[in-house]
Formats: C-alpha cells, sequence, structure tokens
C-alpha cells in the first residue's frame, strides 16, 4: 500500500508531498464555486466550437451549426452603407462635373469619397500629400500636362496615361534625340541651354541663342513657341520653375537625349464610375488644377 502523506501539525491538514526550502504545501481542495466554474467553461468550450467556426483544416475550418462568419457580417455592414449612400452615388454619377461644386452635400460626398480612394489607389504613386516625388507628377501644383480642369482629371484617370490596351489613353511620347541619333551632342547641349534660358535660369547664353534654332525646328511643335507647353498634344511646360524629371543641365540633356515616358494606368475599367469622379473632384479640390 501506498504510504500516505505527512499530516501537518499545525493545521491537520495532509501535505501534498512537496517541500521547497523548508515549506511544505498543504493538500487543501479546490472551492467547490471555482470548481464548477472551471466545469462550466469546458462545457462552453465544446459548445462554442461546435456552433461557430473554430477547427482549423487544410483548405479551410469547420464553419459551426450556426453558419455565423465575421467576413459575411462586415460584407452586410459594407452593403448597407453602400445603400444608404445609393442616392448620392447615383446623383454624383448623373450630374456634370462642373456643376457638381453648386451642391454643397454632393460635392462633400464627392471629396470624401475621392480621399479615401485617393489613399487606397493613387498615395503609393502621388505621395500622401498628393505632392509627388522622383518621377511622379505632384498634383497640388500649377503644372498640368494633360490639363487640370475636373473634366481634365476625370479624362485622365478613365485612360491613363500611355496605358497600353486602352485605345483612348492620353498618349505622346518625346522622340529619343540623342539615343536615335536626330540631334548631335553639341545640339543637344546648345537646346538644353535654351531651355534653360526661358525657364530663367542661369544658362550660357551663347550656346542657347544656337540652341533656340534648334528648339524651334524640333520642340516647338510640341512644347510651344516659347516653351508654354501644349495641353491638347501632351506637351509639358519648359518655361516655368516645375521639372519633373529635373532642371539641371545635365539632367535636361539626360532628357532630350533618352526621354523618361511616364505611365498611369487606366482606371476605367478598374474602378467605378462613382468612384473615378470622387478620385477627380478631390484631386481638384487639393489646390492645383483649374
Amino acid at each position: 500500500m501506498a504510504e500516505k502523506n505527512e499530516i501537518d501539525a499545525v493545521s491537520g491538514i495532509e501535505t501534498t508531498g512537496h517541500e521547497w526550502d523548508g515549506i511544505k504545501e498543504l493538500n487543501n481542495p479546490l472551492p467547490r464555486w471555482w470548481l464548477w466554474t472551471f466545469y462550466a467553461t469546458i462545457v462552453f468550450s465544446i459548445g462554442y466550437t461546435i456552433a461557430y467556426p473554430a477547427w482549423p483544416g487544410i483548405t479551410g475550418s469547420t464553419s459551426g451549426l450556426l453558419g455565423w462568419s465575421s467576413r459575411a457580417n462586415v460584407a452586410a455592414e459594407i452593403a448597407a452603407v453602400d445603400a444608404s449612400r445609393e442616392d448620392l452615388a447615383n446623383q454624383l454619377v448623373n450630374t456634370e462635373l462642373s456643376e457638381i461644386a453648386a451642391d454643397p452635400n454632393l460635392l462633400q460626398f464627392a471629396v470624401a469619397g475621392g480621399n479615401s480612394a485617393y489613399k487606397v489607389y493613387c498615395s503609393q504613386c502621388h505621395g500622401s500629400g498628393a505632392a509627388g516625388g522622383d518621377i511622379y507628377p505632384n498634383l497640388v501644383d500649377d503644372d498640368w500636362i494633360w490639363g487640370g480642369t475636373v473634366e481634365d482629371i476625370h479624362l485622365t484617370l478613365l485612360h491613363g496615361i500611355r496605358h497600353p490596351g486602352d485605345d483612348d489613353t492620353r498618349f505622346n511620347e518625346m522622340p529619343a534625340y540623342g539615343a536615335d541619333e536626330i540631334l548631335d551632342r553639341d545640339q543637344i547641349t546648345d537646346v538644353a541651354w535654351y531651355v534653360r534660358q526661358i525657364s530663367n535660369q542661369e544658362h550660357d547664353a551663347e550656346a542657347a541663342a544656337r540652341g533656340e534654332v534648334v528648339y524651334v525646328e524640333n520642340c516647338a511643335a510640341c512644347h510651344g513657341d516659347v516653351g508654354e507647353g501644349i495641353r491638347e498634344l501632351g506637351g509639358p511646360r519648359l518655361n516655368d520653375a516645375i521639372w519633373l524629371y529635373g532642371g539641371t543641365q545635365e539632367e535636361i540633356v539626360a532628357q532630350i537625349s533618352a526621354p523618361k515616358q511616364g505611365v498611369m494606368p487606366a482606371w476605367a475599367n478598374r474602378l467605378p464610375e462613382v468612384t473615378i469622379r470622387q478620385l477627380a473632384l478631390y484631386v481638384h479640390s487639393l489646390g492645383g488644377g483649374e
């Protein structure tokens, strides 16, 4: 027969047989209320795993007898919100873009929705504050290659810029004057000095005078007679201080020689019309554009 544990002389309660540093543990029974609560949690957990999704599998998990789903709940909440906004969304789609600003409630709905959509779809390139960076255009300045009216912005969002597969995309490519040997190195250097001259930067006056002739013959058709730009052709303005690819002599020479050609996705087949309109109105509200 197993030997019984020692009985504590003071309390008269059997010890557990555990001892540490001279301290012995009494074998006091657990309180009944605690014990029954513990049993209840076990019963509850078994019932929970039967009623709700719980046990993971290889390709999914048990769905539970109640068929509850957090994703379904979220989808239902989103659908309810969309339904509550349906009237405003329809009104936004069916109102001329130029007339939306006259309706404060509709404009607020558009700008708020555009703000949210911008963070999801546009901020990765144009920045959280729409100031652009590196090779991505600034959306809060006054330089808009394809036009900065809300209608222009809407059209650009719909069809993108140089987006393959969209026949209506904004498209114009600058020739590679150096790589394709259209101009020699001296001509490219001279016309770069002329561009710096018309943009009021330090320049070599003698070289700029030679570059003016090159500019008139090769560049004015897209960039305008004095570098004012031609938006119908997507020709950037050159006579201001706003430079997407840099305005130093070296950077201008590099762009003329082997130009960078920016690409923007067409959103017509990716986003609903109401979201594209919201984005157009939001971007226009930032202070750039026209």
